[in-house]
């Protein structure tokens, strides 16, 4: 539980704490996940500028990383993200 005292003692909103939950309960052994907007939007019942807003957020505070992702048709695909 410890990860839970880092993001409280944190000057972070509460859509990025509940967004940090979000990624951290999706994350496989290393760390990694990739959940798409559209899906952390749903299933937190938020819009999709507050997620990106939130994961913003956790990205500056060095919580969370961000990488794009492709596909072999070099269309975007959902992002990477990794727990610091």
């Amino acid at each position: 539980m410890s990860y839970f005292q880092a993001i409280y003692q944190s000057d972070l909103s509460h859509r990025a704490r509940a967004v940090y939950m979000y990624l951290r309960d999706h994350t496989n052994q290393d760390g990694k996940c990739w959940p798409g907007i559209q899906t952390i939007a749903a299933e937190l019942r938020l819009s999709r500028s507050t997620v990106k807003r939130a994961l913003d957020d956790l990205c500056k505070a060095g919580l969370v990383s961000k990488e794009s992702r492709w596909r072999e048709n070099g269309s975007l695909t959902s992002n990477l993200y990794r727990l610091l």
